[in-house]
Order: C-alpha cells, then sequence, then structure tokens
C-alpha cells in the first residue's frame, strides 16, 4: 500500500465519504459477478449518513485515508472495515469496501491486517465473514475457510455470498 495512505479508526466525519464508497463499489461490481438488479436491491441509492455513523459506531471500524489527494481539504477516505464486538456476533466482519479508485492498491488488505491485529489483541478467538461473490478469493487468501453459501434477502431479492470463518 503506498505510503500516502493511513488507516484510522471511523469517526462520525467520514459517514458520508462511507455511504459513497458502500454504495459506489457495489455497483462497480461486474454485472457478471451480480446483475444490476442485484445491485439495485443491494444499494439503491447511497444511505443517510446518519445510517452509517449508528452503523459503524456500533462497532469497531476503520477507515483508509489518501492523504495525497483532499476533498474539501481533508484527506480523501478510500476505504474501510468494521467488526461486531458484540457478545452474539463478536468477530463478525459486517463491512469491507474499497471506492473503485482505489481497488487492487492494497486498501482492503491493510484494512483487514489492522482489523486482525485488533482482534488478537482483544482476545477474539475467531472471525467470519458473510463475503460476497468479489471479496471471497480476498479472505481465502487472508486463511479464511469457506463454511457454506448463505444468502441474504435485499429489497425482495436474494443475494448470493459466502460463510466464511478463520481462527486466530
Amino acid at each position: 500500500m503506498p505510503s500516502s495512505f493511513t488507516v484510522l479508526p471511523y469517526s462520525k466525519c467520514y459517514a458520508t465519504a462511507v455511504s459513497n464508497i458502500f454504495h459506489e463499489s457495489i455497483h462497480h461490481l461486474d454485472d457478471d459477478v451480480y446483475s444490476c438488479d442485484d445491485k439495485s436491491a443491494w444499494s439503491a441509492a447511497p444511505r443517510s449518513s446518519y445510517h452509517w455513523n449508528k452503523r459503524l459506531s456500533r462497532s469497531q471500524a476503520w477507515v483508509v485515508l489518501d492523504v495525497s489527494c483532499s476533498v474539501n481539504g481533508k484527506p480523501r477516505c478510500c476505504g474501510f472495515i468494521n467488526v461486531e464486538t458484540q457478545f452474539y456476533s463478536q468477530g463478525y466482519i459486517d463491512s469491507l469496501y474499497v471506492h473503485p479508485d482505489y481497488q487492487g492498491k492494497g486498501v482492503a488488505h491493510k484494512l483487514y491486517e489492522t482489523l486482525e491485529h485488533w482482534a488478537s489483541e482483544q482476545g477474539f478467538s475467531a472471525l467470519s465473514v458473510d463475503a460476497s461473490k468479489a471479496s471471497k478469493a480476498l479472505f481465502l487468501s487472508r486463511g479464511f475457510k469457506l463454511r457454506h453459501k448463505s444468502y441474504q434477502e435485499k429489497l425482495g431479492r436474494i443475494i448470493m455470498g459466502f460463510l466464511m470463518e478463520k481462527e486466530l
């Protein structure tokens, strides 16, 4: 990952950027991976910053900033990840998204490394994720094992993924 990128804990000021990254990364997926209808159900439009702040504030989350590129005088937020910390879902990776302009540049790997290091320090015994078709290879490369296909309903459409786990 280029030295112009830095990982920071999530804070409310990144909520709008996170919303846009989520939406744009989904709609950037090839139509042969997920159909246009699937992508529209998954993210019909960017969600509110209130939604994302509430969602990420209830977990442990990080963002990657590109300090060489600014938006409104601030470094550009180009990716985010979060992991659930509550007992019933502890260690569940809820989100990992990278803006299309930054995909293939090591951003997802750096975010995941940050999360895994933190989870190990916290004494988590395992991590799990419902990986998309697009992120399955990333998680396999990080030592996750496929448990089974998973399915999530989004606006009446069934989106297929893969439940994956990794012992720490």
